[in-house]
């Protein structure tokens, strides 16, 4: 039994007419008087009276009729519950610094377009800390880049990033090529994060811990001072585009070198909480974070990305 059964066969009772009742709802009449044999069939009685003066109501159908008025009162009563009912409550989401850059104020803008009652607590950090607050519940979900599948988490690959050697512009001999392997870095002096983090679990794996032990990297937690670090010559680093986002000066002062070998990328991953542990409000923003994804790739406002076409 269909709720559009109950309504042609309440119209049809209330104007006492097939005819103007498939007038009144826009619907075929052969359309509606299909779907009255159907509902009769499923009832296994009787509801019309079909006369040359039209139709009325068997006592089954009149019995019937009430109480389909009463089943579609309420079905509307429960539509405009759903319609006019807002989600609230307060949401955290974790974001690593140079995913921050980018996705941080779209995902802003939309919740509070699409859920104003909701508050979202925003936490910028690197990716190492922000898995840490996820498995201690202090966030509800997080974009991150080395998810381990042990761990209790909904997976979802968001977005691919290409990585990039980046160096200071200024005294250099050469420029950069355009685009260069792990293999020709040589002795290059490198900044990066620390082994907790996802970026370098990323080049561990790409450079083989061995060698890149050997190079022997400045270690930083930090993108900010990273960037600083690069900008004084004291090094390059190996970051997606998005690093340089908050640097308004970004074209003068590095210069980049896409990384050729293949499998070097960085997998951007929301990860969250179980279904069943997220409020309908974090699921909520869950969706919108997704869709905030899609959508700066597919406008290319997030260089050097891509559709992640990794399974779940």
């Amino acid at each position: 039994m269909e709720l559009r059964q109950l309504r042609y066969f309440v119209r049809i009772v209330e104007l006492g007419s097939m005819s103007r009742a498939a007038i009144d709802l826009e619907v075929v009449q052969s359309a509606l008087s299909q779907q009255i044999a159907r509902l009769e069939g499923e009832l296994a009685t009787r509801l019309l009276q079909r006369s040359s003066k039209g139709v009325a109501p068997t006592e089954a159908g009149l019995a019937f009729f009430r109480q389909a008025q009463l089943a579609l009162r309420h079905a509307d009563e429960a539509a405009r519950a759903a319609q006019q009912s807002r989600l609230s409550g307060s949401v955290s989401v974790g974001l690593a610094p140079t995913t921050a850059s980018v996705l941080g104020l779209p995902l802003m803008r939309a919740v509070r377009d699409r859920y104003p009652d909701v508050r979202l607590h925003m936490v910028e950090s690197l990716s190492g800390h922000l898995s840490g607050m996820l498995n201690a519940r202090q966030l509800d979900l997080a974009v991150l880049f080395d998810t381990d599948p042990g761990r209790r988490w909904s997976v979802t690959p968001l977005v691919e990033e290409k990585l990039y050697l980046i160096r200071a512009r200024q005294g250099q001999r050469e420029p950069l090529p355009a685009k260069i392997r792990l293999a020709a870095l040589g002795e290059l002096p490198l900044i990066l994060p620390s082994g907790p983090h996802g970026l370098r679990a990323t080049l561990d794996a790409a450079f083989s811990g061995r060698r890149l032990r050997r190079l022997r990297p400045m270690e930083i937690d930090s993108l900010a001072l990273v960037m600083d670090a690069v900008r004084a010559g004291l090094g390059a680093t190996i970051q997606p585009r998005a690093a340089l986002a908050r640097c308004e000066d970004a074209e003068e002062a590095f210069e980049l070198a896409e990384i050729a070998d293949a499998r070097v990328r960085r997998l951007n991953s929301l990860c969250s909480l179980s279904d069943d542990e997220l409020s309908p409000a974090a699921l909520a923003v869950r969706v919108a974070l997704a869709e905030c994804a899609r959508e700066l790739v597919a406008a290319g406002d997030w260089a050097g990305a891509r559709p992640s076409h990794h399974d779940p």
